[in-house]
């Protein structure tokens, strides 16, 4: 008897169908020409295994029918999620229909036709729907954190997150959607920088000014993550730390302009947005504190 034919490359499968449909058997599945994408999918191993790849099978196999890739993973088809590799796909579904699936994240819920686009063939929440989704679905910070992602790439406006509001006015989860979208903002280039934004303003704080460009008699100094400029105090968000000479003498010439045109520079780092974060905004208020003071 003639075993079946090895899969041809980038084909992914279900593996319970392939072995019935005898193009498989269980050996060669469990051999190292592949890898599970998601339980009872499988790729051949010369494809990379991504988020992306794990929604496509999920989309392919598991996903029933008026259900869409949503949330997180919706965002990350978008092309601006955080999705890491095996972060659990979420999907949402019809009310009568909730498989349980491993890996997996299934929300229930209604899904209009317009509320829903084709991405790479996958059936994916629009970009304004997945804001609507992260709101409910996610802490606050997050839910902001990915939408001011979307906004950055003009997946969505913010007229039409408005727009969206004013349609689900009155129901279920829009008093959490308002606050979110309220404090978006989608001039925020990095994840940590929204986080920071997001954490000032929910502990009370003004808003800070987004990239807010700083000017001298010699033109532009910087352009900072955030800033208070009736404060002159600009917060900058060190993902790392610069080690090359030249990078240093640069930092180091563009903070004493800084200080020079009269800004006070707080430096906030990964370590102490993790681990500091009452900290952090201990001393942002502390500075706004001593300004308003000084401008008395």
């Amino acid at each position: 008897m003639t075993s079946p034919s090895p899969a041809p490359a980038s084909l992914v499968i279900h593996g319970t169908t392939a072995v019935a449909e005898g193009r498989l058997t269980r050996s060669a599945l469990r051999s190292r020409a592949w890898h599970r994408v998601v339980h009872g999918v499988y790729a051949d191993a010369g494809t990379p295994l991504t988020h992306e790849l794990r929604c496509r099978a999920v989309a392919a196999f598991l996903l029933p029918d008026g259900g869409a890739i949503a949330g997180r993973s919706a965002a990350t088809l978008l092309g601006h999620g955080l999705s890491a590799t095996l972060d659990p796909v979420e999907i949402i579904v019809p009310p009568a229909s909730r498989p349980r699936l491993a890996s997996v994240i299934t929300h229930s819920g209604t899904l209009p036709p317009d509320e829903l686009r084709v991405i790479r063939g996958v059936p994916t929440t629009t970009a304004v729907r997945t804001c609507w989704d992260l709101a409910q679905w996610l802490p606050l910070t997050e839910a902001v954190t990915l939408t001011d992602r979307l906004l950055h790439a003009g997946l969505v406006t913010a007229g039409q997150l408005d727009e969206y509001a004013a349609r689900r006015a009155g129901g279920r989860g829009i008093r959490r959607f308002t606050k979110m979208a309220s404090l978006a903002d989608g001039r925020a280039e990095s994840p940590q920088e929204s986080r920071l934004r997001v954490a000032l303003r929910l502990a009370g704080l003004p808003a800070p000014d987004a990239q807010h460009e700083i000017y001298d008699a010699d033109g532009l100094v910087a352009r900072t993550d955030l800033a208070y400029p009736e404060y002159r105090i600009a917060l900058e968000y060190d993902g790392q730390w610069h080690g090359d000479a030249n990078q240093l003498h640069r930092d180091r010439q563009r903070l004493n302009r800084l200080q020079s045109a009269g800004w006070l520079v707080l430096h906030v780092t990964s370590a102490r947005l993790r681990d500091d974060l009452s900290g952090v905004i201990r001393e942002v208020t502390q500075a706004i504190h001593a300004r308003r003071r000084s401008a008395r």
